[in-house]
């Protein structure tokens, strides 16, 4: 029987960690091709092509790296692949699947993975995330899709998995919506059919700047008072409880929203910002009436993501369009 074509990346991250001497901690060194060596069974479910496309923690990722790494992803496809998985480190894994998903149109599945444990480390979770992520990116049942993040037995949607553990075992999560399905007994098995997706074009752009700010009990306002100064093109604000922020802050986000967009997201991890619900000044109503836009579910690293990649492709004016795609 002919096997499928499944092409793997590697980028780096704890799954390709290990220590040069004994005490000293890991650092990125074993490539894709001495990953694949540590799952022999992959060779009897597809035919797998596999490059190391870099070796660097995931912090070190930027968006140009994930827009290579998306054109190497798409030219897999284009050459027959029936799936593509790319391994890195977890730290970003919530914002480069969410990145990648908002860009990959293709049928065939995305599926990102990685490991919290070392490649030399006992109990090493990398081969076992690896064979998982192999055998969903093969699964028919994982077309239309987009992109997903397999960890430790567990598919994630890529718009709403985050790392809720820093550094369990069990470190990612998909909060209110769950998981999307598991891998039970070499079978992937999903709960719900794919849903409706809106992807976005290819940035244009790569200069844009977008920051993120976190509010904080007592906080001044010297940042936001310099984010246009500073050359900032659109705000992210993690804020309070359902997306309420004090009433300085509420003044000076109105003087930004007049020249970029502002996303207000909620800090707390889990559940959507209000809409209608508070009326104090810097309250959901308050900063919607003074031009913010609110993110619904979409966590602030994600918002940061969706709104960089709209300015890219000039489409900010859209912004609400895809804050209502999680809700």
């Amino acid at each position: 029987m002919d096997l499928p074509k499944l092409a793997i990346a590697a980028l780096g991250g704890t799954v390709s960690m290990q220590a040069s001497h004994s005490g000293e901690g890991v650092i990125p060194t074993v490539s894709g091709e001495s990953l694949l060596a540590s799952v022999p069974e992959l060779a009897t479910l597809a035919r797998i092509t596999v490059e190391t496309l870099g070796l660097l923690p995931s912090a070190s990722l930027d968006f140009e790296v994930l827009l290579s790494v998306m054109s190497w992803a798409k030219y897999q496809v284009e050459q027959g692949a029936h799936g593509v998985v790319i391994t890195q480190g977890t730290d970003t894994l919530e914002e480069t699947s969410t990145f990648l998903d908002f860009l990959w149109d293709c049928d065939q599945p995305l599926v990102l993975t990685g490991a919290m444990r070392s490649a030399k480390q006992a109990g090493a979770d990398g081969p076992a995330n690896l064979l998982d992520a192999c055998r969903v990116a093969l699964a028919a049942s994982s077309r239309q899709r987009g992109v997903q993040v397999v960890m430790n037995g567990q598919i994630h949607q890529a718009h709403c998995v985050r790392k809720t553990e820093s550094l369990a075992l069990q470190a990612f999560s998909s909060p209110v919506f769950g998981i999307a399905g598991l891998v039970v007994e070499n079978a992937v098995r999903y709960f719900h059919h794919p849903s409706e997706r809106k992807c976005l074009p290819w940035p244009q752009h790569t200069t844009q700047k977008v920051a993120l700010l976190e509010a904080s009990l007592g906080a001044d306002t010297l940042l936001l008072e310099n984010i246009l100064h500073l050359g900032y093109d659109g705000l992210v604000i993690a804020g309070f409880g359902a997306g309420h922020v004090s009433q300085k802050w509420a003044e000076v986000i109105e003087h930004i929203a007049e020249k970029i967009p502002v996303i207000i997201a909620t800090r707390t991890g889990s559940g959507s910002t209000a809409q209608s619900t508070y009326g104090f000044i810097g309250s959901e109503m308050d900063l919607v009436r003074k031009g913010a836009s609110m993110a619904g579910f979409l966590c602030p690293r994600k918002a940061r993501v969706l709104l960089w990649l709209l300015l890219g492709c000039q489409r900010q004016h859209e912004l609400s369009r895809y804050l209502n795609r999680s809700a």
